[in-house]
């Protein structure tokens, strides 16, 4: 009968159906706490089941990131490059933000999957075609993206996501500890900056559009 049942519950798993779960454990607990038989407690399934549609949480992990590469934007066709590895960038930084466990697996992976191989391929297509040598639309390559990861990370550890939340904690947490005498230039931007209604998510593009614009240059160089 026990088994009866074990059978029963496994009936409905498939392999795109653990990988899901996975994520939506992942985005709530992070990945640090993920694992097989946790896994299998939330898919109402048999821990060592698992394992007949993912031979190991490294290969888990592949097919999660893999469907993180799926969720960005590839850079669009019919653009001009700033304009497309801009639309890709900040569709990156949406994705992580929705992923914050995915941003120090996005590069570690040895057996990418089809859609993460899809999305390099159009970010190098986009970039070679715009007029960058190899070697310049690696450096681009790496420059975009270690700023889209480091901004993502750093956001996922603040203590505000909003204009508003930054406002209030502004004005009740920063401002407490910043006396106009002791720490004038401190006391004045955060003052200054919760009047202005200041959004800390404009930052993200702010620093994009330097990047882009510093690479543009580049173009045509050896």
């Amino acid at each position: 009968m026990r088994k009866q049942r074990q059978v029963a519950s496994d009936a409905g798993l498939s392999t795109q159906r653990v990988v899901v779960e996975a994520i939506r454990l992942a985005d709530r607990e992070g990945v640090d706490g993920l694992s097989m038989r946790r896994l299998a407690g939330a898919l109402g399934a048999g821990a060592m089941s698992l394992y007949h549609y993912v031979a190991s949480k490294e290969e888990l992990l592949d097919a999660m990131i893999d469907v993180v590469f799926e969720e960005i934007e590839l850079p669009p066709e019919g653009t001009d490059w700033q304009t497309a590895m801009r639309r890709r960038s900040v569709s990156a930084r949406e994705v992580l933000a929705r992923h914050p466990w995915a941003i120090g697996l996005m590069e570690s992976r040895t057996s990418p999957g089809p859609a993460h191989l899809r999305h390099r391929e159009a970010v190098t297509a986009c970039l070679r075609r715009a007029g960058f040598s190899v070697v310049m639309a690696t450096h681009a390559n790496w420059l975009l993206d270690v700023y889209v990861y480091g901004f993502a990370l750093q956001a996922a550890s603040l203590p505000f996501d909003t204009a508003d939340e930054f406002a209030d904690m502004a004005e009740d947490v920063f401002l407490p500890q910043l006396p106009a005498d002791e720490f004038p230039y401190l006391n004045e931007s955060a003052a200054v900056l919760v009047a202005a209604g200041y959004d800390p998510a404009d930052e993200f593009c702010f620093g994009l559009d330097l990047v882009l614009a510093a690479l543009e240059p580049l173009r045509g160089s050896a």
